[in-house]
């Protein structure tokens, strides 16, 4: 197997196991609804998941894993976008929280999308929230750090030299 082809699949499995993680502990497990911002992480992992997945199973030549590589940048920003916003949230003064807003369903039923968009990622009072803490860090926080871990292997595979071929 060729290192593009492991490493592909490793981000896909980090991935899917923060996924699971959260739907399968953190929700199910520990009882912790997902606020709009997180909803918004759980999409750009999985839509990470499946590009790099696909890149995985396909493996690509220089071209193709650069072009995989951009197209899973481009969830991953937004993740990092997402998180570092939830985190900016979480770290505000206790007075300058936002009020609790409309829930996702909500928002997405009533709205044009732009708007919801909008609406979203203001964040709202359940978003600075911290229920759970890991080693001091809170979700968004780890969230945050997968992003840029995934990113930071997202731009390897993008900018490395080919790997040469046995034949």
């Amino acid at each position: 197997m060729r290192l593009e082809r492991v490493a592909n699949a490793a981000a896909a499995a980090v991935c899917i196991g923060a996924l699971l993680y959260a739907i399968l502990w953190l929700q199910q497990g520990l009882g912790l609804e997902p606020c709009p911002l997180c909803i918004l992480d759980r999409v750009a992992f999985a839509v990470a998941a499946v590009v790099f997945l696909l890149a995985a199973l396909q493996g690509p030549g220089a071209f193709g894993r650069r072009v995989y590589a951009a197209v899973a940048l481009c969830p991953l920003v937004f993740g990092i976008g997402v998180a570092s916003r939830h985190v900016w949230l979480q770290h505000l003064p206790k007075g300058q929280v936002p009020a609790c807003g409309p829930s996702l369903d909500y928002i997405l039923q009533n709205f044009p999308l732009s708007r919801g968009l909008d609406l979203i990622l203001r964040g709202s009072g359940e978003c600075a929230t911290v229920h759970w803490r890991f080693v001091g860090l809170s979700i968004p926080e780890w969230t945050l750090i997968l992003f840029l871990g995934l990113s930071a292997l997202s731009l390897w595979l993008l900018l490395r030299r080919a790997s040469p071929r046995p034949f």
